[in-house]
């Protein structure tokens, strides 16, 4: 740092000359001026020395130190907050690239405070219950994201907002997850492990499916739980998926099959209604038409009209 002139004391205010004339800048002006940007680039690095910048700040006139220290704190309220870590997770360089790494850490909701240039994200072996939307958002970077292991049963249709133009693997292995939102896939270019959980094996799966590539060697490992039709469970879910269409017209193809047969059953019901009251009309037309048979005259005698015959 160069030496500070001793024009700054008191008794050089006296040998200034009193003249309004614009003086040339003097060497103390330079070096004032190296001194700012030496301050200004100590606080654009992330590892700057805060006894030395106090010192440098200390070293300047009154009025050149109030300036820097407004810079100064400016400038701080700019820089990045250290990451605090959290506990059971570290940042690493992993083929040259951020990792995050926070596996068996006991976490039961996504952490905040990741670094925003993560690019693999390990989550995995938590107890993780659901994914919330925009879990992931301030991650512009994110690339892989492991979430298997984990207790998931619910996946928000906004889980992975954010990440669409940047994720490439996602892991959702091992977990509890029956039926996931299509959306939460939508705009998705990912390679992604569905196994071993225990899926309806329904419409939304089969939609799923179709908009993501699985990782090699862990379609076998999809297969339809407890809460799927009876002839499915234990049934790998692919080969369903390409015989049968779940979705039908609508939504909800889990139930489709239940739907029809009610639809069957309430059909042939009126089927029985409407062919009874055909017959019926029929029936009553048939007896409209019918002649009406008209019932013999009997002769009327009368005890007064005997009476007269036999007297004639």
């Amino acid at each position: 740092m160069a030496q500070v002139s001793d024009t700054w004391g008191p008794e050089s205010h006296a040998k200034k000359p009193n003249t309004l004339r614009p003086q040339p800048p003097s060497s103390s002006s330079y070096d004032q001026a190296g001194l700012l940007e030496e301050i200004v680039g100590l606080q654009s690095r992330a590892s700057y020395s805060t006894q030395g910048l106090c010192q440098a700040v200390a070293m300047l006139p009154p009025a050149s130190r109030l300036l820097s220290l407004l810079l100064v704190t400016g400038m701080r309220g700019a820089m990045p907050s250290p990451w605090t870590p959290l506990q059971g997770c570290y940042v690493a360089e992993e083929a040259g690239e951020r990792t995050f790494r926070c596996s068996q850490a006991g976490l039961s909701i996504v952490p905040t405070g990741i670094p925003n240039d993560t690019r693999k994200l390990y989550l995995d072996a938590n107890q993780l219950a659901s994914v919330p939307a925009g879990a992931f958002q301030q991650l512009p970077v994110l690339e892989e994201l492991d979430l298997s292991h984990n207790a998931l049963a619910h996946l928000s249709r906004a889980a992975f907002q954010g990440l669409e133009g940047t994720l490439r693997h996602l892991d959702l292995s091992t977990n509890q997850l029956a039926s996931v939102p299509v959306e939460a896939f939508m705009g998705l270019q990912i390679q992604v492990n569905l196994s071993a959980n225990p899926w309806l094996c329904d419409c939304s799966l089969q939609e799923v499916l179709k908009r993501v590539q699985l990782v090699p060697g862990t379609g076998t490992g999809i297969v339809c739980g407890p809460g799927a039709r009876p002839d499915l469970v234990g049934q790998e879910f692919l080969p369903l998926a390409g015989e049968e269409e779940l979705c039908g017209t609508g939504r909800g193809g889990v139930h489709r099959h239940i739907d029809m047969a009610l639809l069957v059953t309430m059909g042939g019901w009126l089927a029985l209604v409407v062919g009874y009251l055909v017959h019926y009309v029929w029936q009553n037309r048939d007896e409209n038409r019918r002649p009406l048979k008209r019932a013999p005259v009997l002769p009327v005698h009368s005890e007064g009209s005997s009476t007269l015959s036999t007297v004639v």
